[in-house]
Order: C-alpha cells, then sequence, then structure tokens
C-alpha cells in the first residue's frame, strides 16, 4: 500500500487599507498596559485626522491578529474608546469613529497636557525654580524638534 502526503497552502493577500492598520507595534516592555498603548495610538490618529469621522476600524479579531495582542485586550480598548465618545459600535456593522471623535480626543489630550504640565511645574517647585525659570525651560523645550 502506498502512502501519499499532501500539504496545501493558502496565501492571503493583504489589501492596502488593512496595512494601514498597523499602529505600529505593541510591546508589554513599553510603558502602558497593551490596551492603554492601542486607545492612545488611536486616539492620536483622530485627533491628527488620520481617522475620519466614520471610518470604520478592523473588527476585534483582525486588530487582535495584526497586533499580535489578544481580543479582550483589544475589546477593552474599544470599549474604553466608545465610552470617551470617540468610537461607536452599530451590531452586526462594524465600529466607527465617531463624527464628534477628533473633538473628544483632542479634549482628552489636552486634559493629559494639563495634568503633566502640573506635574511638572510641581517638581520644579520642589526644586526650586521659579516660574519665570520654568516658562523660560518651556520656551526652549518649544524650539526642539519633536
Amino acid at each position: 500500500m502506498t502512502h501519499c502526503d499532501y500539504v496545501i497552502y493558502t496565501v492571503i493577500s493583504v489589501p492596502n487599507e488593512r496595512k494601514s492598520w498597523l499602529l505600529g507595534p505593541i510591546s508589554p516592555a513599553a510603558d502602558g498596559a497593551l490596551y492603554q498603548q492601542i486607545v492612545d495610538r488611536l486616539k492620536r490618529e483622530v485627533s491628527e485626522g488620520r481617522l475620519k469621522p466614520g471610518a470604520a476600524l478592523p473588527s476585534f479579531r483582525q486588530l487582535a491578529e495584526d497586533l499580535l495582542v489578544s481580543v479582550i485586550t483589544v475589546k477593552r480598548a474599544y470599549e474604553e474608546l466608545e465610552r470617551e465618545g470617540i468610537i461607536f459600535r452599530r451590531q452586526g456593522l462594524g465600529t466607527f469613529v465617531a463624527e464628534q471623535g477628533r473633538d473628544r480626543s483632542r479634549e482628552a489630550k489636552l486634559a493629559a497636557a494639563k495634568g503633566l504640565l502640573r506635574g511638572a511645574f510641581r517638581e520644579a517647585a520642589e526644586a526650586g525654580v521659579k516660574p519665570a525659570e520654568f516658562f523660560e525651560l518651556a520656551r526652549e523645550i518649544l524650539k526642539e524638534k519633536p
């Protein structure tokens, strides 16, 4: 009796619109929880206008596969973005950028920036830096290229 093995390969072409979903590497070694890294990157994409209102987002499964994270991680990120009004979900249709998503994302980023500035000002004050010196430091930093 002869034995014959067959190997079947499936090749899937990734369309260009899917390639744009690579938000960069999500890493346990980076600052913040994995879901928070996804939230932060999607907020940035929305606030900078790269994701327009009404734009469809990948499914939980698809984004999890693209970023090599669990579906639960993506679900948690999407839930937070939905609570903040940046995205919305429609049963059976998918997840989309909300009409006011850019404004909400910008508001969230401004609130975070204020918090960081408060912390920086507190640190500077504890180090004996006077307000005029602090503002001069801020001017110097603003002149630097990002």
